[in-house]
């Protein structure tokens, strides 16, 4: 079936009220992207961060009077003139399978694969992870989850608790389960991220030792062997107390979602002591990682 294709790019004070009338008006699906090529690596726990210029992009059946909706964005914004857009009627193609030809198996570390669930596992006798791309944070083909991916195939995990502060999809929390880990802690604040994991957990044969909660929903004085921190450079500022206190004496700490030598190491003062880190680099992006001192508390 033909689709239409109405791309705007607006102000970042446009963009979310613009998101919503093109769901209204009859959009099957709206995304958002970087308008201006300006990457935001640093945001808020409890915030979504957005672009100066946003590129606001609806899905409409072919039909669609695109003048009437033009008109109605021009009046939702205030302005006389349309901002600038463009209007691409796609051919009759599977848009979903499209996406899917993007994402292939990925292989991180020895014997770990990362599998998009229409894959066929290219090495069915390793470790394979089971995913779905796209549906939050964390697919392992970016450098901050490959980081923390390689450096847990390198960890005899057996008999371990890990807690993964900010599990996105759950690859982390499924990839240490799959390579021997006692019991992981998969926290995040959003709930969509812990159905995803919930769901991809599933997927992945896991029906027991994976505990999926929000932050706040972690026993009072819980403590891991290792805990993974994949979130970002100011988030890992704004929660060193709690992260560090959730790691157990002489338990591994990982941080990652550093970008460059300036993050990664205006970061470390938060941590050291008691934690005494080394560090990784793939594509300008740092994990630190170090033990915990056993005689600090």
């Amino acid at each position: 079936m033909p689709w239409l294709k109405l791309k705007l790019n607006v102000a970042k004070t446009h963009a979310q009220p613009l998101v919503e009338a093109l769901e209204e008006w009859g959009a099957i699906s709206v995304t958002l992207e970087d308008a201006a090529d300006q990457p935001i690596f640093e945001t808020h726990w409890d915030k979504n961060p957005l672009w100066s210029q946003v590129k606001v992009t609806g899905l409409f059946p072919e039909y669609t009077n695109t003048e009437d909706t033009l008109a109605r964005v021009r009046e939702l914004m205030g302005v006389a003139e349309t901002p600038p857009h463009e209007i691409d009627l796609l051919g009759d193609e599977d848009w979903a399978h499209s996406w899917m030809a993007h994402y292939k198996p990925l292989q991180v570390g020895h014997n770990l694969w990362v599998v998009p669930s229409w894959c066929e596992a290219p090495e069915p006798s390793a470790i394979n992870i089971i995913l779905d791309p796209g549906l939050a944070f964390g697919t392992g083909d970016h450098p901050t989850t490959s980081l923390c991916l390689e450096w847990l195939s390198e960890q005899t995990l057996a008999g371990k608790t890990l807690l993964d502060y900010g599990c996105g999809s759950g690859i982390l929390s499924i990839a240490a389960l799959k390579l021997g880990a006692h019991e992981t802690y998969a926290v995040d604040i959003d709930a969509q991220a812990l159905e995803v994991t919930r769901r991809n957990a599933t997927h992945n044969g896991i029906h027991h030792g994976m505990q999926v909660m929000l932050p706040s929903e972690l026993p009072q004085n819980f403590q891991a062997d290792i805990v993974i921190a994949n979130i970002l450079f100011g988030t890992l500022i704004e929660l060193a107390p709690e992260i560090k206190a959730r790691v157990r004496p002489g338990g591994w700490l990982v941080l990652s979602g550093l970008l460059g030598d300036d993050q990664a190491t205006e970061v470390r003062p938060h941590y050291e002591p008691p934690f005494d880190f080394t560090r990784r680099e793939k594509q300008k992006w740092f994990l630190l990682a170090g033990r915990k001192q056993a005689e600090v508390g």
